[in-house]
C-alpha cells in the first residue's frame, strides 16, 4: 500500500530570538498510508492544529519535510496544496447565503473542476449526506447540525486524495454524529480516502480510527493502531469497592505510589479507578490496601476505552 502522507522532522517555531521563541512542533515524523483513517490527538496547545495548517500549506515550517501523494511541499508546493482538501473551522468555512448545492460548485470552481464534472459527485454527496431535500435552502437557514455536514461535503466534493477533518462531529446530536461517523467510513472504504481526523471526542476517534497518533508538547508520545492501545489497557484497568476508607488521608499517600489513581466516594464505601502499568503491579497494590487496613469487597476490570488510554498517556508523556 502506497504512502498518502509522509511527514519527516517538521518542526515550527514561532518568534524570533531565544528569549521569545516558541516551539510549536517539535520534530514530528509520521506517515500515512492510501485508504488508511488516522486520529491526530493531543491536550489543548499540543501542536496538532499547527501541524495540519503546515501540512496544508497554510503555514510554513521552520524545518522538516512534508509530502502528499510524493508530492514535496518545497518543491511542488502547488500539485501538494491541489492534492488535500479539509475542514478547520467547520460550518464557518460556508458563505451561510448561499444553498449548499451552491456552496458544492463554488468551492469546487475554485478547485478548478469544471461544473459538468463537479455537479454529479456534488449531488451525489447531498443524497449521502442526507442533504437533497435542503439543498437548494439557505444555509443560515439549516440547522447546526446540517450547516456541519454540508462543511464535509465540500471538502470531499474536491476529491482530493487526502482530507482534513478538525473537529468534524462538533456540535452535532447523537444520532447526526453516528451518521457522519459512518458516511466517512464508507467514503474512505469504497473511494479510498485518506482521513486524517482531530477531535476531543474519542468515541468519535476510536469508533472511526484505525489508528491514533498523540501529540504532547510538540512531539508524538504514540502512534499506535486503536485495537493495539485498547489491548495494552484491557490488562491494565480496575475498578476496587471498599467497604471503608471515608475520612481517611491514605489515599493522598496511595496517589503518589500509583500515578492516575482515582477515588470515588459512595456513602459509606469508596470506589477506586486505577491504571497498573505492569501485571505485578495489581498485588503491590493490594498490598498497598493492606497496610492501610483497607478491606476490598470487590474487584472488576475496567473494560478499557480510548479516553482512558488517552488521558494515561497523557500524564504519563508516553
Amino acid at each position: 500500500m502506497h504512502v498518502a502522507l509522509r511527514v519527516t522532522d517538521l518542526t515550527k517555531t514561532f518568534g524570533r530570538g531565544k528569549k521569545y521563541e516558541v516551539q510549536a512542533v517539535r520534530g514530528v515524523s509520521f506517515g500515512v498510508k492510501n485508504g488508511e483513517i488516522v486520529g491526530l490527538l493531543g491536550p489543548n496547545g499540543a501542536g496538532k492544529t499547527t501541524t495540519i495548517k503546515c501540512i496544508l500549506g497554510l503555514m510554513l515550517p521552520t524545518r522538516g519535510q512534508i509530502e502528499v501523494m510524493g508530492y514535496d511541499f518545497h518543491r511542488q508546493y502547488r500539485q501538494l496544496v491541489r492534492s488535500t482538501s479539509a475542514v478547520l473551522e467547520g460550518s464557518r468555512n460556508l458563505y451561510w447565503r448561499l444553498s449548499p448545492r451552491e456552496n458544492l460548485d463554488f468551492f469546487t470552481g475554485l478547485h478548478g473542476i469544471p461544473l459538468a464534472l463537479s455537479r454529479p459527485y456534488s449531488e451525489h454527496l447531498l443524497r449521502v449526506f442526507g442533504l437533497e431535500v435542503k439543498k437548494d435552502a439557505v444555509v443560515q437557514e439549516l440547522s447546526s447540525g446540517m450547516k456541519q455536514k454540508v462543511a464535509v461535503a465540500c471538502a470531499l466534493a474536491l476529491r482530493t486524495p487526502v482530507v482534513f477533518l478538525d473537529e468534524p462531529t462538533l456540535g452535532l446530536d447523537v444520532e447526526t454524529s453516528y451518521e457522519l461517523r459512518d458516511i466517512l467510513k464508507r467514503l474512505a472504504r469504497e473511494e479510498g480516502r485518506t482521513l486524517v481526523m482531530s477531535s476531543h471526542d474519542m468515541d468519535v476517534i476510536q469508533d472511526v480510527c484505525e489508528r491514533v497518533i498523540i501529540i504532547k508538547d510538540g512531539s508524538i508520545i504514540v502512534d499506535d493502531r486503536v485495537d493495539n492501545l485498547l489491548e495494552v489497557f484491557r490488562t491494565r484497568s480496575y475498578r476496587f469497592t471498599l467497604s471503608n476508607g471515608p475520612g481517611l488521608d491514605w489515599h493522598f499517600d496511595l496517589g503518589k505510589k500509583f500515578p492516575g489513581l482515582t477515588v470515588i466516594p459512595q456513602g459509606e464505601s469508596m470506589i477506586l479507578e486505577v491504571t497498573l502499568p505492569r501485571p505485578s503491579d495489581l498485588y503491590a497494590f493490594m498490598d498497598a490496601l493492606r497496610d492501610q487496613g483497607l478491606i476490598v469487597e470487590g474487584i472488576h476490570q475496567e473494560e478499557p476505552d480510548l479516553e482512558k488510554a488517552f488521558l494515561y498517556l497523557v500524564r504519563k508523556g508516553a
